[in-house]
């Protein structure tokens, strides 16, 4: 199996709390006024998590190495916008598209040349780090498996990326994809769960799910020891991701945009790219509707089956049985795909998911008749070989729903 992959850009955001900067000069009418006093009247603009990122994908462009990412403050609806350096035309730029400029010590390029070496010297299972542009630095987390000389190594690469660059923390749970029992997708001894409904670029009908899951079996069915419904196409995992592909067997499968949280059904009406500090919702077979908000972007974790980057990290709790469940927004966006984490909904932890437009442009799908993923509320799924994803139960006909957890 391959697939294709489609480099993206991600800006990274972050969550609510950053205090806003309003331009508060009193302007006077004149034909001439100067870039200055244009910057200076902007106000900052209130927009949503969707239109935030698209402003910061544009000042990236445009502020090159001063540009130290981005995050959006969710309580004043306004897109902060780190700025390295004192140059005065780069907070014009921030002032005029809206934004608002935050001084920092390190640029984008900085801190993604610190995660290359933490890649290269402390690539250990049981670790992550994705980047916080709320504090301007690398988020590195080790599980309670992570100890003496692992945790000497990953300690001492940490501090060698200078102060400021990057903070260590020790998580007591486990990094692991979630797996467990419950009713879902059956494939090769695994039991796995739908994640979300697609349509392929050449019109068929399938689903997304973790990789985990695809590189377990090819063919899955949706009963126990079942005829099979669908058949793998794309999976990755590890690598670049945790996602695959299942188109439905029978070409005339009805696969409905939609997430079942049992209570309601929630219509997915396209793909929509993560922004750290946006609420998101999370459905799980084991855990039900969860919510919570994205934490960072680009994340690499180091899973004891290897490693897989380019990760969504929550502060969305999920236990086994809830991988390959959908994230999404509460405007019907598809977010993500559960990947694995640790913690639980009792004590919390950190969560990670695919991203599906990540997913989508691999191999090659969309949701409906323009976006992304559609259906299928998650439920859990545990392998014979530990691996695994839950999304929901997917049925003959493609629609999602929540499964039992058994």
């Amino acid at each position: 199996m391959s697939h294709k992959r489609v480099p993206k850009r991600k800006i990274v955001f972050a969550g609510a709390g950053a205090a806003a900067v309003a331009a508060a000069a009193i302007i006077l009418p004149n034909a001439n006024a100067s870039q200055d006093d244009k910057a200076e009247a902007a106000q900052p603009k209130k927009v949503n998590a969707a239109s935030a990122a698209d402003i910061a994908a544009e000042l990236a462009s445009q502020l090159g190495e001063a540009f130290g990412g981005a995050y959006y403050d969710k309580d004043k609806q306004q897109v902060i916008v780190n700025v390295v350096g004192d140059n005065n035309n780069v907070n014009v730029q921030v002032k005029s598209a809206g934004a608002v400029a935050r001084k920092v010590d390190n640029s984008t390029k900085s801190l993604q040349t610190a995660a290359k070496t933490l890649k290269t010297k402390a690539t250990i299972p049981g670790t992550s780090w994705s980047v916080d542009p709320k504090t301007n630095e690398l988020r590195v987390t080790a599980d309670s498996t992570v100890t003496g000389a692992k945790w000497d190594t990953l300690e001492s690469t940490v501090k060698s990326l200078g102060d400021g660059m990057a903070t260590l923390k020790k998580s007591t749970g486990e990094f692991k994809p979630f797996v467990a029992g419950g009713d879902a997708i059956f494939g090769g001894g695994a039991r796995c769960s739908l994640g979300f409904n697609v349509t392929t670029d050449s019109g068929a009908p399938a689903f997304l799910t973790a990789g985990h899951c695809g590189v377990a079996a090819e063919q899955w069915s949706d009963s126990q020891n079942g005829a099979a419904i669908g058949t793998v196409q794309d999976a990755t995992f590890p690598g670049d991701g945790d996602f695959a592909l299942v188109t439905y067997d029978d070409a005339n499968t009805e696969a409905p945009s939609t997430v079942n949280t049992g209570d309601q059904t929630v219509d997915i009406t396209g793909a929509g790219e993560a922004t750290v500090g946006q609420q998101v919702q999370r459905m799980g077979s084991t855990t039900g509707l969860n919510d919570g908000s994205v934490t960072g972007l680009d994340a690499t974790v180091n899973y004891p089956e290897g490693t897989v980057s380019g990760l969504i990290q929550t502060d969305v709790c999920a236990e086994p049985g809830d991988s390959g469940g959908p994230l999404f927004s509460a405007d019907g966006q598809a977010i993500g795909l559960t990947s694995g984490g640790s913690g639980d909904c009792t004590s919390g932890g950190e969560t990670f998911f695919q991203p599906v437009t990540t997913a989508l442009e691999a191999v090659g799908a969309k949701i409906g008749d323009g976006g992304a993923a559609g259906g299928g509320g998650a439920a859990d799924d545990g392998g014979a070989d530990g691996s695994g994803a839950a999304g929901d139960g997917a049925g003959a006909d493609g629609a999602g729903g929540a499964a039992d957890n058994g």
